[in-house]
């Protein structure tokens, strides 16, 4: 499970921790007679290629949520303004 900093502690976030990428390009795999072992390299380049089709899918969904919070701002500002009162001409 991935921890994280909140307050000074750690809690997991309820997902497996994710490769770094330090861990991608210093990643060692068992020697064979005839080199590494193709079943540990496969295994390893299907977890990566996972990890960043999952990757792929949270940014794009971040994007379309960045694009309807914008739309709904623009949305909200011209009714906001009409609806807003003049600032108060007193002292206070």
């Amino acid at each position: 499970m991935a921890q994280v900093y909140r307050s000074g502690r750690l809690y997991g976030t309820g997902r497996p921790a994710r490769t770094t990428p330090h861990e991608v390009r210093t990643r060692t795999f068992a020697p064979r007679w005839r080199g590494v072992d193709p079943d540990q390299v496969r295994q390893f380049q299907a977890q990566v290629a996972d990890e960043l089709a999952d990757l792929h899918r949270q940014v794009r969904e971040l994007a379309q949520e960045n694009g309807r919070t914008k739309q709904a701002l623009r949305d909200w500002r011209p009714l906001h303004a009409r609806e807003c009162r003049a600032p108060n001409s007193g002292h206070w």
